[in-house]
């Protein structure tokens, strides 16, 4: 397993929409593992394929179950592959985003509280479930990566351009 660099904004490999995998191949089965280690190593909850600039449909999560002080969490592993998003509810969520690519920065996103979604698995099976919660906001978030989307592209020009400030400010710091 190897940790991957991660794209930041204003990388323009973030912008591109990511085509299906099609045939898993062990190429595949690589990514995925490097993908988990990269976003564990970060520390994230989700990464999709692009942000290690691979432009396929293609994203893992792990919300990780609360552990006791002191005691590593009990982690969820999960892959998507192709995944497609569908059915959202009315009802809406908020959730206070942030993105490995968008690095300390965070702000509050409103998406639909529950989605159905389809994908398959590394061995091509295919899988549907509704979803709600905090996996429903961390899958919006991560297709919305596929479909080359920022979490700061849900916001007000004003906050949006305030996140791009800050980050900005940070970078410059961090090589002062």
């Amino acid at each position: 397993m190897a940790i991957l660099p991660i794209l930041e904004v204003p990388d323009p490999r973030l912008r591109a929409v990511s085509e299906p995998v099609g045939e898993v191949t062990d190429r595949h089965r690589r990514l995925v593992s490097d993908m988990f280690e990269t976003m564990y190593d970060a520390p994230g909850i989700g990464l999709a394929a692009i942000q290690v600039g691979v432009a396929e449909r293609l994203l893992v999560i792990d919300l990780q179950d609360g552990a006791p002080e002191g005691e590593e969490p009990v982690r969820n592993p999960r892959l998507f592959i192709d995944p497609e998003l569908f059915d959202p509810s009315p009802e809406q969520s908020h959730y206070n985003e942030g993105c490995l690519s968008i690095p300390d920065q965070f702000a509050d996103v409103e998406r639909p509280a529950s989605v159905g979604v389809r994908w398959r698995d590394l061995d091509g099976a295919g899988h549907e479930e509704r979803v709600d919660g905090l996996l429903a906001t961390c899958l919006q978030h991560e297709v919305d990566h596929l479909n080359g989307v920022l979490f700061i592209d849900h916001l007000s020009r004003l906050k949006r351009d305030m996140v791009v400030r800050k980050l900005e400010k940070a970078r410059r710091q961090r090589a002062a």
